[in-house]
């Protein structure tokens, strides 16, 4: 379904930090009464022993997911050369050194595996005809970073090893930062907070606002199913970052009025304000990148704890991304 792949001063020196939102917990639901059985089919070590290109072929003929949609079977011209690429690949010594820090930084997953098992108990309070997917993790040699489908989830640790790692993403430091194992789970939620089986839109409403309480929307969602993890890692940006935005709201807000942004359908527009950017720099030097979908986040938030009887799922399904801004009476300090 997806593949992976979700501030500012303004220019001004900031003499101290207001508490804010980003380290409280959310809403923290009792799932006392759920059980989820939840079982993590590792093949990291698997794709590190084959002997031969016949015990490479049988494992993707068992495994066609992973074959077809994180190993990118499609992007080679026939099988023999996706396999041939393949088998050198993982009898390169590098390899080896792949698997080495992936055991040294996850060991046996148990925190990976109690991490998702949170996450998918509170998305079953919320949603409780919700199944658990199937879980199984790899090292690809970082060509993909995780896939996330109705009934299955595969995660390529490699891409997670963090910043002492020999071997990183080929990409700018800003999105690396996004790339530790802290920020797995909360990226998975992310993924289906934005599907469309979750989060309802309009898909004739083209404008900066619609994608705003979309993102929005998304990022409250996945905060629900993992409530203690601060606001920064679903967003991806920094302490310093997230401090800024909330010190500088007003400035920001005062910039997307001043710039027409919110009813905008342009592309250019979308590009400064909600597309992936180390920088809004039209708001200023410091501003991150996808300021309007924080702003986004921020009016679902206003909107969540002015309308009490909205719960999450019908949040969710409600497409009208003006009706909640209007209802949100969203107005920064």
């Amino acid at each position: 379904m997806r593949n992976l792949f979700f501030f500012i001063a303004i220019g001004l020196l900031l003499i101290g930090c207001k508490e804010n939102a980003e380290e409280k917990c959310a809403f923290i639901p009792d799932t006392s009464t759920i059980s989820i059985d939840l079982r993590i089919d590792q093949f990291q070590d698997s794709v590190t022993s084959f002997s031969s290109k016949a015990e490479l072929v049988n494992f993707f003929s068992r495994h066609r997911e992973m074959r077809d949609l994180f190993f990118n079977r499609t992007a080679y011209p026939n099988d023999s050369v996706f396999i041939n690429e393949l088998y050198n690949r993982f009898n390169n010594p590098y390899f080896d050194s792949l698997l080495m820090d992936t055991h040294k930084v996850f060991g046996d997953l148990s925190g990976l595996k109690k991490e998702l098992t949170e996450a998918f108990s509170n998305l079953t309070y919320y949603y409780p005809d919700f199944q658990p997917p199937r879980i199984q993790t790899v090292i690809t040699g970082l060509e993909s970073d995780i896939f996330v489908s109705d009934s299955l989830v595969i995660i390529g640790l490699d891409y997670y090893l963090g910043p002492g790692a020999r071997y990183k993403p080929n990409m700018y430091d800003y999105m690396l930062r996004r790339y530790q194992k802290n920020f797995i789970v909360p990226s998975i939620m992310l993924l289906y907070g934005i599907d469309d089986r979750f989060n309802k839109t309009n898909l004739d409403d083209r404008t900066v606002l619609a994608d705003m309480i979309s993102y929005g929307k998304t990022y409250y969602f996945a905060k629900q199913m993992l409530p203690c993890i601060p606001d920064s890692v679903f967003i991806g940006y920094t302490q310093e970052e997230m401090s800024g935005s909330h010190e500088n709201s007003d400035l920001i807000w005062k910039r997307l009025v001043e710039d027409e942004v919110f009813y905008s359908t342009s592309h250019l527009i979308k590009q400064k304000y909600v597309a992936e950017r180390p920088k809004t720099l039209e708001v200023g030097e410091k501003c991150p990148g996808r300021i309007a979908t924080w702003v986004g986040w921020e009016v679902v938030k206003k909107y969540m704890s002015t309308h009490k009887d909205v719960s999450l799922p019908q949040l969710m399904i409600n497409p009208d991304a003006g009706e909640i801004f209007r209802l949100s009476k969203y107005k920064p300090m």
